[in-house]
């Protein structure tokens, strides 16, 4: 594609762009946040990505941030850049993205490799009060070349926490690195805390919390049929990508076990400080297993029920 085609493209995009911008206001991540947790976060709590108002101040921003030196639409960009972390107006040196742009993606990658492949810390561990256990994985190349492996505790974790936990609790709690130990310790402490406080406001006993180490999202099936609890909420690292490399994933399963389908889990995704606040997400999953507890069931199942118990009270 030559370079006449790409700025042709490109000019079009941005005029769509601008004209989408001038009708409304993007609210797409507030009605997810509204979905997921209840209220949107204030602005005033946002982090301060605007570009200043006055045009010589917007160039000289994307002139340094972004690459662009020469803008078709300067206003239509700046307002796309402020409303999106993605890599937009990185700008080009012939067909190649600038070195400054590079670099950044090179760091970016780098950062997502070692969350895959690092390791969650003892001391993190050890004042959160989890004690580990491993799945059947042995090593993180394993890990990756054998998801079914991460699925299933190994023998000797079953044994574990058959006697360390309580059995057939209100809600257990399960800590696992998943795909991004960097999720666990950037974000594990403010969601677990903040989810016991929630539930213990709430008057809902929660069992032994514990951490496994090498886990998939289906482990809490072993950890249903070995417990017994009615709840289970698993806090796994999410797979990094190029944005964020520590994001946090919260499933959710009323009564997981042998059988347990994907459509019966739920899932707060996006957790860390760039998306969902920990502490506000680990609030809101208190609530998410209250109506769980309520319902009895979790998934696909719950919603039907709440919407069941909503038409009923329609009519």
């Amino acid at each position: 594609m030559n370079a006449e085609l790409v700025d042709a493209i490109t000019r079009i995009v941005l005029d769509k762009m601008k004209d989408r911008i001038d009708e409304e206001e993007p609210q797409g991540m507030v009605r997810v946040w509204e979905h997921r947790v209840g209220s949107p976060p204030s602005r005033e709590s946002a982090p301060d990505t605007a570009i200043p108002d006055r045009p010589d101040d917007i160039l000289e921003e994307l002139q340094t941030r972004l690459g662009i030196e020469d803008a078709h639409d300067i206003t239509a960009l700046s307002e796309l850049a402020r409303k999106t972390p993605a890599r937009i107006g990185v700008g080009r040196a012939g067909l190649r993205p600038k070195t400054e742009a590079w670099l950044k993606f090179r760091l970016d990658h780098a950062a997502a490799v070692d969350a895959v492949y690092g390791e969650v810390s003892t001391e993190l561990l050890s004042s959160l009060d989890l004690f580990a256990v491993q799945t059947q994985v042995s090593d993180k190349e394993e890990y990756i070349r054998r998801p079914d492996l991460g699925r299933r505790l190994s023998a000797e974790a079953i044994q574990i926490i058959s006697k360390r936990c309580a059995h057939e609790p209100k809600v257990q709690i399960i800590v696992s690195d998943g795909l991004s130990s960097q999720a666990i310790e950037q974000n594990g402490e403010d969601v677990l805390l903040s989810l016991q406080q929630s539930l213990t406001s709430l008057g809902i006993d929660y069992g032994t919390s514990f951490y496994i180490q090498k886990g998939r999202v289906a482990v809490m099936d072993d950890v249903g049929e070995v417990l017994r609890p009615e709840v289970v909420v698993l806090l796994i690292g999410e797979r990094p990508g190029l944005l964020s490399a520590e994001s946090l994933s919260a499933y959710l399963c009323y009564k997981p076990g042998k059988g347990t389908i994907e459509a019966d889990r739920m899932v707060v995704s996006n957790i860390h400080s760039g998306g969902i606040p920990p502490v506000e997400a680990g609030a809101y999953l208190g609530d998410v297993v209250a109506r769980m507890l309520k319902f009895q069931a979790s998934g696909i199942s719950l919603v039907q029920k709440e919407a069941a118990v909503r038409h009923a009270g329609a009519d």
